[in-house]
């Protein structure tokens, strides 16, 4: 599952590549197909229609286009946009910072979406975008490639650093979206939404944030362990337990295995050290990995007798939900970011796993052993304290959704005395993929009446009664579906 969400991922992370190889061939060529040409008419709503929104983009210091895509009802635009390597020393050098935006109508509310990772360079809508039938603009993550400085002085990379990104990109888009603005994001994303607000209160109108870990004291861990001692049922819990007993047990016979496939496939395992950490660490997240995008349905799909499969029936099953290739030097690379980030401020989950006895000999591997040791990481212990805090005496019109039995709701965002037109929602049953549209029918009409509110657009019978509240534009298979899948696969490692 993770091997097959990770490939599209890479696919994904290609095509934006190549777009921003390219970069200066389409800021040369900047005739690309113009609103007419893409079916499309000059005038959205109340714009001047002597003005087209491509020239008002580009009319921003620092804003050069990569390439335009057309989409019905929409204009799409790939960007990069200079922002500073240091925001407290902005003399001090600049980088080129992906940006996409996806436009409607200057009329419209703006959802910024964030991912924390990578963003996608094909249009796509997330789900408060639909809901108020607005404009987005989604922003690429400070030193995920290629929106990293050269050379990259890692200590730049922190959260309000990458706020103050966000702050800068709203500042300059604001006078030609100046209708209210939301900030949304999913796992890492949901977190960076949240950093957002935190750092600059006054930006934004709204916060819609999915699945985002809150780890406010990092070497304190027992929720995760109490988390997988009763999610789901005994009987999935025992058949996930054999299935990676049987993976460490099975440890010389499948090394082998894992060997020829690392050399057919040209991986390397520098980073970690040895072959064996690499396997183990695959092996270790087997039950994280299933419990994150999988159901309680999927448990009928775990070998029923692991002490009975064959050593490639265990290897399948492994391989399927964690990906015995992503530990190599070739995949971590592109996560190094996340992992910094896990080590020096956002914290990680070390969970027991106390089924697999002394099984194991390296356990839950922290966020130190995926980044290449020339980096230097130091943990802040009041990072993730301060926002906890914030969040819970300061929250005003904030979101939370979270999934019943996604492994990352161990430890949620709460919020305390002080929030205000604030709210946590749980979807039943879901997994790390949890939307408002998988809550149930009174909180999803709750949480998208509050949505609508706070970008102005809530029709007069959804302000009247809540429990009318439905997305004010039509589900897009392609937009809406291709977004949903594009941020489960940013999201699907750590998290």
């Amino acid at each position: 599952m993770r091997k097959a969400l990770t490939g599209v991922l890479s696919l994904a992370v290609l095509i934006g590549t190549v777009g921003a190889a390219g970069a200066s061939a389409g800021a040369a060529t900047a005739a690309e197909p113009d609103a007419k040409r893409n079916g499309l008419a000059a005038v959205h709503g109340g714009e001047a229609s002597n003005e087209d929104i491509k020239d008002r983009i580009l009319a921003i210091p620092g804003m050069s286009l990569i390439e335009e895509k057309p989409y019905a009802g929409y204009r799409y635009f790939v960007l990069n946009y200079t922002q500073p390597v240091d925001h407290r020393r902005p003399s001090k050098g600049t980088f080129q910072q992906r940006i996409t935006v996806l436009h409607k109508d200057t009329a419209r509310p703006t959802v910024f979406s964030t991912s924390g990772y990578n963003v996608s360079t094909n249009p796509g809508r997330s789900e408060p975008t639909q809901i108020i039938d607005g404009n987005q603009v989604s922003l690429e993550y400070r030193f995920f490639t290629p929106s990293r400085p050269a050379p990259a002085d890692w200590s730049k990379l922190d959260i309000w650093q990458a706020a103050s990104d966000q702050h800068r990109v709203f500042t300059a888009l604001k006078k030609i979206y100046a209708k209210k603005w939301l900030a949304t994001g999913g796992s890492k994303g949901g977190m960076t939404a949240t950093y957002f607000e935190r750092f600059y209160p006054k930006d934004m109108d709204g916060v819609v944030a999915y699945v985002a870990p809150n780890d406010v004291v990092d070497h304190e861990d027992s929720a995760y362990d109490r988390f997988f001692r009763n999610v789901g049922t005994k009987e999935c819990r025992d058949k996930l337990q054999a299935v990676q007993r049987e993976g460490l047990i099975r440890r010389a016979l499948l090394q082998e295995k894992f060997k020829e496939y690392a050399a057919a496939n040209g991986l390397t395992f520098a980073t970690l050290g040895t072959v064996d950490r690499a396997y183990e660490a695959a092996v270790m997240d087997y039950i994280w990995a299933f419990w994150q995008y999988s159901t309680l349905a999927d448990c009928a799909e775990i070998l029923p007798d692991a002490k009975k499969a064959t050593d490639d029936e265990i290897w399948d099953a492994i391989d399927a939900i964690s990906g015995f290739g992503y530990y190599s030097d070739q995949e971590l690379e592109q996560y190094t970011p996340y992992y910094y980030q896990a080590g020096t401020q956002l914290g990680s989950p070390d969970i027991k796993q106390p089924w697999l006895g002394n099984l194991s000999r390296y356990g839950y591997q922290p966020p130190r052993n995926f980044v290449p040791r020339s980096l230097p990481m130091k943990f802040d212990r009041g990072a993730m304290r301060d926002v906890d805090s914030w969040v819970r005496n300061n929250a005003h019109r904030m979101l939370y959704v979270y999934g019943e039995n996604d492994p990352w709701r161990a430890e949620p965002f709460h919020l305390g005395r002080g929030a205000k037109d604030s709210y946590v929602y749980t979807v039943p049953g879901g997994n790390h993929g949890s939307r408002i549209s998988g809550l149930t029918d009174d909180q999803r009409a709750k949480a998208t009446a509050a949505i609508q509110r706070w970008a102005g657009v809530a029709p007069a019978a959804v302000q009247a009664d809540p429990a009318k509240a439905k997305p004010l534009a039509k589900f897009d298979t392609r937009l809406d579906q291709l977004n949903g899948e594009i941020e489960r696969e940013e999201a699907v490692l750590r998290p």
